[in-house]
């Protein structure tokens, strides 16, 4: 809970008004008090006696938690030898503040020694907490507003609350504490309950409190639901033991009783919104643990509502009474164990209450509960892959159990409604339960396999939900689907169907994979279930981006995406082959995990599969082919200069037809949008349009088609065109002071900027242009100045010192001794700069040149590695291709990605006499490509091998240095 609950105005004015717990308390009225709050005289025994616990419950036995009798000494000796209240409440926090200390150090090495024992860790952690809260209660009471005579109006029960109430504390969870008077809460109790919070808050404890009545509690309970379910699990702890028992009678005979089905509603509602809070998937890669969809919040709700419904206290109790089959009980219990100890270890790492897995606790975290690097993948991999596993069972379980309450309950279709609303007719063996389908013979209907993938069909072709019921059967028969069934023709043909005929294919597989059918059905998918990629680029594990996948293209077959993605819908409205492209996206990241190059392993994998699910030899070889180049055209889009001849006729000797290349634009779209929300911009879609016309040209009018000479005669008659109102003699100038890669490398717009910004330039001056170009998702910032080497590094330093995020970069030198130079620039949420904040941008780049900023030096303080990011393990790779352009080598610096690293490179090539032509940047997440069309000093390429290991080393040695400068 939250600081507790809303309180009632009328019995909480004076303590919801108290002053921030650090400041000074005023002296309370010194009256006596009870020395009991319970209205029987004191027991003998211990003054500050331990709470109940049952020790094989415990992590560790109360005796190693906390020496209770040493506690009791000291405080007997600190409450006799202080003065005032607030000297005796310095004194008492003083003795808990070390009792807490101790206990919680013994409870985080216990775990570490043990880290998966979650529920004996809370139960310990309970302990703790009820010793110190009730240690603290007996102060107040009995030593700081002592009353021998107390009225029946100053006797109170103190109940926890909220998780507390259930026992269950990790590290830092709130204590939740509901103070519980006759009827009405007085000033001397007001008093001994002041000075409890003053001393639990003093002990750094996070209480949510509030003081109210049996007829407040049942009166805001009925208003809200968030007070009722914290009420559901109150738990007594202190003080008049038969007022809280007619708290509990009154709860369950008048709150409780016969209101089933509205608390059932509301705490579906609150589900439903909770889930849409956190992003309605389960397998967001950074998942809040606590709030998250298959979070321990899910759990509790089950647990809330089984409590309301059957007052069961654990729920283990819910397989006696049939609501659960021990195997789903076991799947509760291990999944609720495993979130419980993530949670707690999160909460030991960061000393405070984080519920959001985030990628900088997941390694450390799974360190802990000790993961191990095998098999090719990182420790964290196999940590949070068995976390979404364990997320995916707890979905199961909980729709399980939610899908037949909502059945039974809650929304029951309107009898009208079901009348009128036209149904499609169900085959044989499949009957309609509550609106959802279910299997007619449930004895029977699993004879033939082939029943687990038909209810997935049929599901699908009449828009029903899945029953509960159904559900169960088929978990509990997913050995059924053995090598016969994965054989078999109408297996594969029924699975097929799903893909291609029914329009909202993804609908079924994410209701497969979710059951287990999808990985039984395709034992290689199985591996990918879960499987996490420990990067911030993607935002899904494998199988819910391949179904992400899916999903966009049904998307696009269904019209949805016209104005987004034009050629692909045009693609598609056309014709392709929809069978190669399904299926091709379903197995194209299929190889991942594995320690080989996941495309080539995938392709393996999709030549033994694409022939059992029914295609011809042709169409498998291009499934394999597919799947083994799926990251091409996105690649060459990217991280090379598509405006070079060379690597337009590279790429399409590579894709060879027309067909295949309708094909990978259409999957390279795909699998771009299902990487996850932003992904896909402007910009990327410039990108591939361009290189997806340009191929298609080539392979329809020949590779010869495209040539220097022939683009650079377009590019001068378009720029003649825009520039009809300047003389002949100032378009003879511009048309020939630039070399040939410049009219093959800028769209006529930009150069129609250059000509303008050149137009009269003088060589002490630099002139600049700055225009959001919103087609692009981009600003493009243009340069014209007298050119000397190093001007590149310089404008990316300048850029950087902004914020500004180098998309793509082309410079050019004139035959006058001019450098032109065009920036495309994001900022740092990836969009163009405002209008508003260009002035800025051009004021900095002005200062940089003028040498008012040294760019190397200013970068130093803010070329920083945010935190969730530092522990992403990013190996630098640099490759040199003289092949892959006709006249720069191609320099390629895969590395982990800076605000300084473009300024760092470009410096390094600059003082190393390396001229820098155009450089192309693509990030994925903390990893960027950054590409650089290069020659030397001379004009030519880098051919030496010497010459291209010196600089290697270079090269490696800025990224090291900006890499230990980032991370301090």
């Amino acid at each position: 809970m939250n600081a507790g609950w809303p309180l009632p105005k009328s019995r909480t004015t004076r303590l919801s008004s108290l002053p921030q717990p650090r400041e000074a308390l005023p002296e309370p009225v010194s009256e006596p008090l009870p020395r009991d709050i319970s209205p029987d005289a004191p027991q003998p025994g211990p003054v500050f006696p331990a709470p109940p616990a049952q020790e094989d419950g415990l992590i560790l036995p109360p005796a190693e938690l906390a020496d209770v009798p040493a506690m009791e000494r000291r405080l007997l000796d600190a409450l006799q030898g202080s003065r005032g209240t607030r000297e005796t409440r310095a004194a008492v926090v003083a003795v808990l503040s070390e009792v807490l200390a101790r206990g919680n150090a013994a409870l985080e090495a216990a775990l570490r020694a043990r880290p998966l024992e979650a529920r004996a860790y809370v139960a310990a952690q309970t302990w703790l907490t009820d010793l110190v809260v009730t240690t603290a209660l007996r102060v107040a009471q009995n030593h700081l507003h002592p009353n021998p005579n107390p009225s029946e109006a100053e006797r109170i029960a103190v109940l926890a609350v909220g998780g507390y109430g259930r026992a269950e504390m990790a590290p830092h969870s709130d204590v939740d504490l509901l103070f519980l008077g006759s009827w009405k809460i007085t000033g001397r109790v007001e008093n001994v309950i002041e000075s409890t919070l003053y001393i639990l808050w003093d002990l750094k404890l996070k209480v949510g409190h509030s003081s109210r009545t049996v007829a407040d509690c049942l009166r805001l309970g009925k208003e809200d639901y968030t007070i009722r379910t914290a009420l559901l699990e109150h738990r007594f702890l202190f003080g008049n033991k038969p007022l809280a028992d007619n708290l509990h009678d009154e709860l369950w005979s008048g709150l409780f009783a016969r209101t089933e089905r509205d608390f059932i509603e509301a705490k579906l509602a609150e589900r439903a919104e909770r889930h849409q809070k956190q992003g309605g998937q389960r397998y967001v890669l950074e998942p809040n643990v606590k709030e998250g969809k298959g979070g321990l919040r899910d759990l509790q709700t089950l647990y809330w509502i089984a409590k309301y419904l059957h007052r069961v206290e654990q729920a283990a109790e819910l397989v006696e009474l049939g609501v659960f089959r021990p195997e789903e009980y076991s799947a509760f219990h291990d999944a609720e164990t495993f979130l419980w100890a993530t949670r707690c270890h999160m909460h030991h790492i960061t000393r405070r209450p984080v519920e959001q897995l985030t990628f900088d606790l997941q390694p450390e975290v799974a360190e802990r509960m000790g993961f191990t690097d095998h098999s090719g993948r990182r420790a964290v991999e196999h940590f949070m892959q068995a976390y979404f596993r364990h997320a995916t069972r707890v979905g199961e379980v909980t729709r399980i159990f939610l899908t037949g309450l909502e059945a039974r309950l809650v929304k029951r279709e309107p009898l009208l409604r079901g009348l009128f609303r036209r149904r499609r007719k169900l085959r044989d063996g499949f009957a309609i339960e509550n609106n959802r389908i279910t299997f007619a013979e449930p004895d029977t209907a699993l004879d033939d396999p082939i029943a687990l993938l038909r209810i997935f069909d049929e599901a699908l072709r009449t828009g029903h939900l899945l029953h509960p019921d159904a559900m169960r059967l088929i978990t509990a028969n997913l050995h059924r689907i053995d090598a016969r069934l994965r054989a078999s023709r109408r297996a594969n043909m029924l699975f097929m169907n799903m893909l291609l005929k029914r329009g909202n294919p993804e609908r079924a597989l994410r209701r497969m994979n979710e059951v287990g059918v999808l990985g039984a059905f395709i034992p290689e998918f199985e591996r990918i279930v879960a499987m996490m990629q420990f990067n911030v680029y993607h935002h899904y594990t494998v199988d819910e981006h391949t179904i992400q996948c899916i999903s966009t293209l049904a998307q696009i077959e269904r019209g949805e995406l016209i104005e987004e993605l034009p050629i692909a819908s045009r693609i598609l409205e056309e014709g392709v082959n929809r069978r190669v492209l399904y299926v091709a996206l379903l197995l194209h990241d299929i190889g991942k995990g594995l320690p080989e190059d996941h495309s080539i392993i995938g392709a393996q994998i999709a030549r033994r599969l694409a022939p059992r699910f029914g295609l011809t030899p042709e169409d498998a070889e291009t499934v394999e082919w597919l799947v083994r180049h799926h990251l091409l055209m996105s690649d060459t889009a990217q991280k090379r200069d598509i405006s070079d001849p060379r690597t337009v006729r590279d790429f399409a000797r590579a894709v060879k037809s027309r067909r295949r290349l309708d094909l990978l634009t259409v999957l390279t779209v795909c699998d771009i949008r299902g990487v996850g929300p932003g992904t896909w911009n402007n910009w990327k879609a410039m990108l591939l349009r361009q290189l997806y016309r340009d191929t298609a040209d080539a392979l329809e009018n020949g590779l010869e088609a495209l040539n220097l000479e022939k683009r650079e005669g377009a590019a001068k008659r378009a720029l003649r065109e825009a520039l009809a109102d300047w003389s002949r003699a100032d378009l003879r100038t511009e048309t020939a002071r630039h070399y040939g890669p410049y009219w093959q490398g800028l769209p006529t717009e930009t150069q129609v900027v250059f000509a303008h910004l050149l137009r009269g330039i003088c060589t002490c001056e630099i002139r600049i242009d700055l225009h959001p170009d919103p087609a692009r998702d981009a600003t493009r910032a243009c340069f014209a100045l007298s050119d000397h080497p190093g001007a590149f590094a310089r404008l990316a330093g300048a850029l950087a010192l902004v914020g500004a995020n180098i998309v793509d970069a082309r410079t050019y030198t004139s035959k006058d001794g001019f450098a032109t130079a065009v920036f495309w620039i994001q900022d740092g949420e990836g969009h163009p700069y405002e209008e508003a904040r260009l002035p800025r941008l051009r004021k900095m780049i002005e200062r940089t040149f003028a040498g008012e900023v040294v760019a190397q030096k200013a970068l130093e303080d803010r070329d920083k590695i945010r935190k969730r990011e530092r522990r992403f393990n990013i190996p630098t790779n640099i490759s040199f291709d003289n092949e892959g352009s006709e006249i720069y080598t191609i320099i390629e610096v895969d590395t982990r990605d800076r605000p300084g690293l473009l300024h760092d490179l470009t410096r390094t090539l600059a003082e190393n006499n390396i001229y820098i032509a155009s450089a192309v940047i693509a990030t994925y997440g903390a990893q960027v490509v950054d590409t650089f069309y290069v020659k030397d000093m001379f004009g030519l390429k880098l051919h030496t091998k010497s010459r291209q290991e010196a600089l290697e080393r270079k090269l490696r040695a800025a990224i090291r240095a900006g890499a230990e400068r980032a991370q301090a």
